[in-house]
């Protein structure tokens, strides 16, 4: 009953949709009102407790992980004399972990201060508000302030990373944390800005600021709904998953990756017989780190945060895998980082500007940003993912738009193509990078932002390489 009660709801919201589509904007006021907290499970929840079949899939994922273990540790036993598990790949990758806490740790304090500053704002809107004629300063004011907090978050990080680079693991923590309280703090100020000004609701507590600062969202509400307990097995549980796939990827990164392109930059030339195999044996677990982080952070560790924060709603993503349209895609994708850029951007833009326009910003926003926590990570500007996600998807959207409709099952095919080809050359391209700074000799010309992996090594064809007709043996 419960589930036919649900879908009766994704009927109407559907419903809903399809009746203000001529509305403009106003359907995607519906969509936002729709889209309002509720207790409910995050759908992989549903579907391994209520589908054998997916369970199964699951347990697959489980013992693909066995397999590779068995086969790196008994092949390097009986090669090597040791065993080898992809353990110092994590603690390499993990590098230097006490500065990136302390970096970390600086961004919050910045985020606690805030609290205080939205006070003294309360108090000087209260004794101005008045004076009509102070209003635009004091708007002015509040700009300015959440500007300046903004950038106290992110200049501190970015130079020091700048300065230094931390290893790859600990830099993403670092950058993903930064562009967290971003979000956060504009979320915090878009509520509580027009609150100090008019005083009509009462500003949070600084017990909720806290809570809703650590909890699974980026929207911010004055309550979310909220579960009667801990089950503290279940956050063990998804811990535990968290743990299995940051080693199930450092795994792939050592058995798959690093046998293909740690070496390169060493040698002057490479064949380019060598750059094409390697892509393509990059595909498989280019895909599979793909859903593995997929659910290591929009399933596994949002869900064990919202488990010990008695947070209720987790539908942090939908069942973006059967989709056949990149704007569905894009949307069900991570619920959490679109929900606020629906409120934060595009809903104040698309009157102004036009939808396109506020769909377009929407994109370039958010591939900028994926863009600066890659560049920071891995030490060097390299946009193949701003390419493939700020360009060919954007392009994507209105090709899907209607052919997706009319043929979901071949345009399905097409998207599950696309990211396998797309995680294929992530995969190679940025590891081809990240080891020629490492390998190739230094140079003048060495720039953050000119690709070192255009230039060294030389690819070459192979020696006496011809084309040959592949029809000719039907013409014999």
């Amino acid at each position: 009953m419960g589930k036919m009660k649900e879908n009766g709801v994704r009927n109407r919201q559907k419903n809903g949709k399809q009746n203000g589509k001529q509305n403009g904007v106003s359907k995607h006021e519906d969509e936002r009102k729709d889209e309002e907290f509720s207790i409910r499970q995050s759908p992989l929840t549903e579907l391994i407790d209520s589908s054998l079949h997916i369970r199964a899939i699951y347990h697959i994922f489980v013992v693909i992980l066995i397999m590779l273990l068995c086969d790196t540790v008994i092949y390097d036993l009986v090669e090597r004399g040791k065993i080898n598990i992809g353990l110092s790949v994590i603690a390499a990758g993990f590098g230097d972990i006490r500065r990136g806490l302390k970096l970390w740790v600086y961004d919050l304090c910045v985020v606690m201060a805030f609290y205080p500053l939205i006070m003294v704002y309360a108090f000087i809107g209260k004794y101005t508000r008045k004076y009509t004629v102070l209003r635009p300063a004091v708007v002015l004011l509040g700009v300015a302030g959440v500007i300046a907090v903004e950038v106290a978050i992110a200049a501190v990080p970015v130079v020091e990373l700048a300065r230094k680079h931390l290893e790859l693991g600990s830099s993403v923590a670092v950058t993903c944390e930064m562009f967290r309280f971003l979000m956060k703090i504009v979320a915090v100020s878009a509520a509580c800005g027009p609150r100090c000004l008019n005083g009509h609701l009462p500003l949070p507590t600084f017990k909720h600021y806290v809570y809703f600062m650590f909890s699974p969202t980026l929207l911010y509400r004055d309550q979310y709904p909220r579960t009667n307990k801990i089950r503290w097995g279940v956050v063990a549980f998804h811990l535990s998953e968290v743990a299995a796939i940051i080693f199930y990827n450092c795994f792939l990164w050592e058995r798959f990756i690093m046998p293909y392109w740690s070496d390169y930059g060493k040698e002057r030339t490479v064949e380019a017989g060598y750059l094409v195999r390697g892509m393509f044996a990059c595909v498989l677990p280019g895909v599979i780190s793909f859903l593995c982080g997929f659910y290591c952070v929009l399933h596994a560790w949002l869900n064990a945060w919202s488990e010990m924060l008695k947070f209720g709603d987790r539908l942090f993503y939908e069942d973006w895998w059967t989709t056949s349209r990149f704007s569905l895609y894009y949307r069900r994708w991570n619920r959490v980082v679109h929900s606020w850029l629906r409120d934060h951007i595009y809903l104040p833009l698309a009157p102004l500007t036009g939808r396109p326009l506020a769909t377009f910003t929407v994109f370039f926003v958010s591939s900028i940003a994926h863009e600066v926590i890659l560049a920071l990570s891995f030490g060097f500007f390299y946009p193949v993912l701003l390419v493939e996600f700020g360009v060919l998807g954007v392009i994507m959207v209105p090709l899907t738009a209607t052919s997706g409709k009319r043929f979901p099952n071949a345009f399905n095919l097409i998207m599950w193509l696309s990211f396998f080809i797309g995680n294929g050359i992530l995969w190679s391209l940025y590891p081809m990078e990240y080891f020629a700074r490492r390998n190739c000799p230094p140079s003048e010309n060495d720039s953050f932002f000119i690709p070192k992996s255009w230039t060294c090594p030389e690819v070459i064809l192979k020696p006496n390489w011809t084309f040959q007709n592949p029809l000719r043996i039907l013409t014999n």
